[in-house]
């Protein structure tokens, strides 16, 4: 009958470069073989000392409970930087290679420690981006959908987010790109300006009111100073093309930019075609 001789710590030294850290050493009838390193909590759960003998089921625990408190101090430290969601952190531990059953029971520690909390952490999201950020409630809602966020509470969270405050940001936004767009026809601009609100993420409510309200800022000459612009371009772009011929490919090529046709009519009524270079 083969009789199995149960392991024996020798000693329990305290790690140099982590003194939360121990080392335990099982007796090999000299100096001790090193056996495993633990930290703290389960050095005082399993009550490990020196002179105790432990089978493989007392193993077996110590070694999933260490694995599980490695995964807990790596969520912790991950936490430690900013606020995350749960599924935030169950990739981040994924990544680190630890098991489903071990994250399982870290990030049901963590709930009850309120470490997480996918409620609290969609309100701050949501306020962060509406405070330092140019996006609009869809881009937003996104960004928690991809961060695992259940939809009621993407919708909670995004409440914060008032009408005032998406217009007001919308029409702000569509000043900065009349700036910077001055060359362009009132509808093309009008057409851009939607275009540029809907990538940023804003409602098509909020869009109407929005370049409504930043057109009105736009004077009435506006086209009548683009158009010289535009049509300068064209003329030079079709300058090789035989005058009878150049006319209409100005005129197509400013219609595509948005401008009305009596605009390009007046336009070219000043313009002597044959002798423009």
């Amino acid at each position: 009958m083969e009789v199995f001789i149960l392991p024996i710590i020798k000693k329990i030294t305290v790690q140099k470069r982590n003194t939360d850290r121990y080392n335990v050493f099982f007796d090999d009838g000299k100096d001790g073989q090193y056996a495993f390193s633990v930290s703290e909590d389960i050095l005082i759960k399993y009550d490990l000392r020196k002179g105790k003998e432990l089978d493989e089921q007392q193993l077996a625990e110590i070694f999933y409970n260490e694995e599980i408190q490695k995964a807990y101090i790596q969520a912790v430290h991950y936490l430690s930087f900013r606020m995350r969601s749960i599924k935030e952190v169950k990739e981040h531990l994924q990544e680190k290679g630890y098991e489903e059953n071990v994250i399982q029971e870290v990030i049901g520690r963590l709930l009850n420690q309120k470490y997480l909390d996918d409620r609290e952490f969609a309100l701050a999201f949501v306020k962060t981006q509406i405070n330092t950020s140019d996006k609009g409630p869809n881009v937003i809602k996104e960004g928690l959908r991809k961060k695992g966020i259940h939809p009621s509470i993407i919708d909670e969270s995004l409440a914060l987010f008032t009408n005032e405050e998406k217009l007001e940001k919308a029409v702000k936004l569509c000043e900065k790109q009349i700036l910077k767009n001055k060359t362009v026809s009132t509808k093309q601009l009008s057409s851009h300006l939607r275009i540029f609100l809907v990538r940023k993420g804003f409602e098509q409510v909020t869009i109407q009111k929005a370049v409504s309200l930043a057109l009105e800022n736009v004077p009435d000459h506006r086209d009548e100073e683009t158009i010289q612009i535009q049509g300068e371009k064209a003329l030079k772009k079709y300058r090789l093309v035989p005058p009878e011929k150049r006319i209409m490919k100005v005129k197509q090529f400013l219609y595509r930019k948005g401008f009305q046709l009596a605009d390009i009519e007046k336009f070219l009524d000043g313009i002597d075609i044959n002798n423009h270079e």
